[in-house]
């Protein structure tokens, strides 16, 4: 621009504005400018330049005070919190010079007319010159002020966030990443606040946060202004959507949906700024979004990272006045941009001990230390560096101590609040939102903090073993045989985005029902029957928010399935019916009303044998539900269907049939069925099983047991049980062949090619067409079927 003004509407800013008014600012002018034509809403309002800034500080005479006490500063005469009191003092009691006030007055004015309001309440935002780079970005460093009316009290939050670009956490970030004090400018966004107070706000990432998985939009949602979630004042909603899906056929792929507590909600105060009110009972029990409003904001978010070309980091907001969803903010995402084209380092814990507390898990790592307890940022000299923090929640002013820790645990807080944030940063692991972490966590105690075992971090008592690696997924082998790996957990689905997974060859249901849903399906449909109180206590507490109960199973079903088949689309990923024994149904919440006791349930009433009869009939309707709503209204089409324990061809029809009649046709819209190989029964007469089914997965756990009558799990024959005996290797290589034969595929999903390097060999040598084994093993057994097939010259 050939002018250097005080101020510059939003709608005459690009992103090419930085060095004019900072990050926040050039983003929301790119926002309104190039966006808003594609019905993504953005409020009107202005920035005060870096002009406006520096002249400020000249006509007040404050660039050599300034100077000075940042020179004292560098050369230890002060200390940091001595150091940015004084600049801060500066600043608060400087006047305005008298154009620069009537150029931000005269844009107020203006922003009022075109509201059509005398006085319009702003938001009042801080915009460095430096900040939101994909190079340099951190949470918080300078001020926000919400609810700002008229124009005396506008000059006042402006005035404040000059000062604030010497708090003690921005001097210490910029001495850090080497930035040059008096060359960084702070610039001031004044937009027009969403009555958000009245309706919603939060934040949505065009990636997962946690793992960098790039195709799902992230979105946290909470009741009132946004900022309680980067506070960590509630534990928001989250809504996880697909992005490769959002537009085809119709589908709605919104694979994730977790209801949040949301306690208390952000509002106006009544002279202005705001203030803090208890949530209502009803808000806590409902969603703040609708799925139309979650699709909405999926697509915005698609929409600015295609404009961007990076993911991207945005604030939302939704008016409770009007209904209307707005963007309040967008800047790149910072973490995994400069992650991108590292080898990935993988944790793994060796032994498990005591749990004392989870919470939400952020980042992918282990560390172990000494638990630190403090109330305040305040406390932060006792703190040692190496420490585990323990605390309700942070905020900006904890900087320089998580700077110092080993990890972060907080007792509040999402995967947006500030601790959530900063450890991403910083690149420690964290738990948040435990609830009762600084209750339960005695201080000195060593803990180990476990971030690598999906969606749940856990804090474990005692320092415990783990180990590391690196793995380049560019180097691993091309390979003939699929290599594919086998999942249960939903929240560790997408850590393993990045593994070149031919597929999932075992995704199992019965992981999802007992760790996620945790409630037997038929207490859901029958919950009369159910006569433990507590119980029903904790199915009532669990399905809050469902009118139905039934409807909580199945959507929870369905997005836990969902989650395992999105980072593999377009390829196959095998979800097995739930296999739970009747004494482990049993072990469900309301589940012993509705399980036989058996002496052998190994060999009782499970896998196909449930699906048809009466006892579990309605519940395996539900599952089938679930899985037609993540193929025919998600569209994970990818979704492959199998059926464990499936004891005889006539068998095979009676499952069949009941799936259709629950809008499950094999065939249907593309729809393959597999069944699980596991019983001698299944090779014997795979050619007739080959008729009814589309594929065969090999389970050599129960094959081996039931070819060498030994009991998998008793101590006493563990030397016996081998799956490398010829006569279960002899079965393996019979049903390929069979299998081939009649066109049908085959793989292997059980424990043994991981276990034992050798049986590869074997599996390749008799032409097997996939392998599936736990993602901590893929690099090696991809490596090592790479080097069979070229032992074979194939």
């Amino acid at each position: 621009m050939v002018s250097d003004p005080l101020v510059l509407w939003y709608d005459d800013l690009t992103a090419g504005d930085v060095a004019q008014v900072g990050g926040k600012n050039a983003s929301l002018g790119e926002l309104r400018r190039a966006l808003a034509p594609l019905g993504i809403r953005v409020p009107d309002g202005f920035a005060v330049t870096a002009r406006g800034y520096r002249h400020f500080l000249a006509a007040n005479g404050l660039e050599e005070p300034i100077r000075t006490w940042l020179g004292r500063l560098a050369r230890g005469e002060a200390t940091l919190a001595a150091a940015g009191a004084a600049l801060r003092a500066l600043i608060e009691g400087a006047p305005f010079p008298g154009d620069l006030a009537e150029a931000i007055g005269a844009a107020y004015r203006e922003l009022c007319r075109r509201y059509g309001e005398g006085v319009v309440d702003v938001a009042v935002r801080s915009s460095a010159t430096a900040e939101d780079l994909p190079e340099a970005s951190f949470a918080g460093q300078q001020e926000t002020f919400l609810n700002v009316r008229g124009e005396a009290a506008l000059l006042e939050a402006c005035r404040r966030c000059f000062a604030s670009l010497f708090t003690d956490r921005a001097i210490a970030y910029r001495d850090e990443h080497g930035f040059d004090h008096l060359a960084v400018a702070l610039s001031v966004g004044v937009q027009k606040m969403v009555r958000a107070d009245l309706g919603g706000a939060g934040v949505l990432f065009t990636l997962d946060p946690e793992s960098g998985f790039p195709d799902v939009v992230v979105i946290n949602a909470t009741w009132g202004l946004g900022e309680n979630l980067v506070k960590g004042a509630v534990t928001p909603d989250e809504y996880v959507v697909y992005k490769p899906l959002l537009d085809r056929d119709g589908f709605r792929p919104v694979i994730g949906r977790t209801l949040g507590d949301k306690r208390v909600r952000m509002v106006y105060g009544a002279d202005g700024g705001t203030r803090q009110v208890p949530t209502t009972e009803e808000e806590r029990r409902a969603f703040v979004l609708s799925e139309e409003e979650i699709l909405r904001l999926a697509r915005w978010g698609r929409a600015i990272e295609a404009h961007y070309g990076r993911p991207m980091d945005v604030e939302w907001a939704k008016d409770g006045m009007t209904g209307d969803l707005y963007v309040v903010q967008a800047r790149p995402e910072t973490v995994h941009a400069r992650r991108a084209g590292r080898a990935l380092r993988t944790f793994r814990l060796k032994e498990r001990g005591r749990v004392l507390v989870t919470g939400l898990s952020v980042g992918q790592g282990i560390a172990a230390g000494r638990a630190c307890l403090i109330a305040s940022p305040r406390e932060g000299e006792r703190f040692p560096d190496g420490a585990v923090l323990v605390t309700g929640a942070t905020d900006p002013d904890w900087v320089p101590v998580l700077r110092r820790a080993a990890a972060i645990v907080t007792d509040q807080g999402g995967r947006t609040c500030h601790a959530a944030i900063v450890s991403r940063e910083l690149g420690i692991p964290a738990v948040v939102g435990t609830g009762t972490g600084t209750r339960v966590i005695r201080p000195g105690q060593e803990v180990t903090v476990s971030c690598a075992e999906g969606e749940r971090g856990t804090v474990y008592e005692g320092v415990l073993p783990f180990e590391v690696a690196e793995v380049d997924p560019g180097e691993l082998p091309a390979t003939r045989t699929q290599v594919m790996i086998n999942l249960g957990d939903p929240a560790a689905a997408f850590r393993w985005w990045w593994l070149p997974a031919d597929g999932v060859g075992l995704a199992r249901m019965e992981f999802i029902i007992a760790n996620d849903i945790k409630v037997h399906p038929m207490a859901f449909l029958y919950p009369e029957e159910v006569r433990d109180e507590g119980a029903r206590r904790a199915i009532g507490e669990l399905a809050r928010g469902y009118a139905d109960p039934a409807e909580y199973f199945v959507e929870r079903l369905a997005h836990g399935i969902a989650r395992l088949a999105a980072p593999r689309y377009p390829r196959p990923v095998i979800v097995r019916f739930s296999d739970f024994k009747t004494n482990e149904y049993a072990h469900l919440i309301g589940g012993r009303e509705f399980e036989p006791r058996e002496e052998n349930p190994m060999l009782g009433f499970r896998g196909a044998s449930r699906y048809y009869h009466e006892r579990y009939r309605a519940a395996f309707a539900l599952e089938c539900r679930a899985l037609r709503r993540v193929r025919s209204e998600m569209g994970l089409r990818n979704v492959v269907v199998m059926v464990p324990f499936c004891r005889t061809p006539e068998e095979a029809d009676r499952v069949l049939a009941a799936m259709a009649e629950n809008g499950l046709a094999r065939g249907e819209d593309g729809l393959e069925v597999y069944v699980m190989c596991e019983i001698p029964a299944n090779v014997v007469l795979a050619e007739e099983f080959a008729r009814r089914f589309d594929g065969f997965s090999i389970g050599s756990n129960d094959l081996t047991q039931l070819v060498l009558g030994v009991d998998r799990d008793s101590p006493a024959l563990a030397y016996l049980f081998d799956e490398r005996h010829e006569a279960v290797k002899r079965m393996i290589a019979q049903v390929i062949r069979t299998a081939h034969a009649a066109g049908r595929k085959v793989g292997i999903c059980g424990q043994a090619p991981g276990d034992h390097p050798d049986f590869i060999d074997f599996l390749v040598e008799q032409g097997i067409d996939s392998i599936s084994v736990d993602p901590e093993r893929f690099a090696a057994v991809r490596r090592r079927v790479a080097a069979a097939e070229a032992a074979l010259g194939r």
